[in-house]
């Protein structure tokens, strides 16, 4: 009677343990990135890669519930952004942090983070210089 109360202590110590092990693999990290999109996941490495990074985190085990996480603070109405190719003809992206303004078709038109189209007239005589002292033809 006493080893069967011990084999029966021993195979419950052993299974209970490996129950919570298995409890704590199946809780999902919840996470709300910087560009506004949400992140689900098992591990914390790698949310919101090439979203620009994480804003904020959600509770553990959130996802598993069916609970959504909610952003600590809420997403901008409009963002400093324009939209990419909204110049038209005519226009450069001004940086306004920079001063420098570039023409449609090259790497940063509508790109930076903080910037406006205008014609290159307005972007002169706003202060902002050609990108590479090269103007826009």
């Amino acid at each position: 009677m006493r080893n069967l109360a011990l084999s029966v202590a021993l195979i419950a110590g052993l299974l209970l343990p490996a129950g919570a092990i298995h409890a704590q693999n199946t809780q999902s990290v919840t996470a709300t990135c910087k560009d506004g999109t949400q992140f689900t996941g098992a591990k914390r490495t790698g949310a919101c890669r090439g979203h620009g990074g994480v804003q904020s985190w959600g509770a553990q085990g959130a996802a598993a519930t069916g609970a959504r996480a909610t952003p600590s603070q809420p997403a901008p109405a409009t963002s400093e952004r324009t939209a990419p190719g909204a110049g038209g003809a005519g226009q450069v992206w001004v940086n306004t942090a920079t001063k420098v303004y570039h023409c449609p078709g090259t790497r940063w038109y509508g790109k930076t983070k903080h910037g406006g189209f205008m014609s290159e007239a307005q972007a002169r005589q706003e202060g902002a210089r050609p990108d590479h002292g090269k103007t826009c033809s």
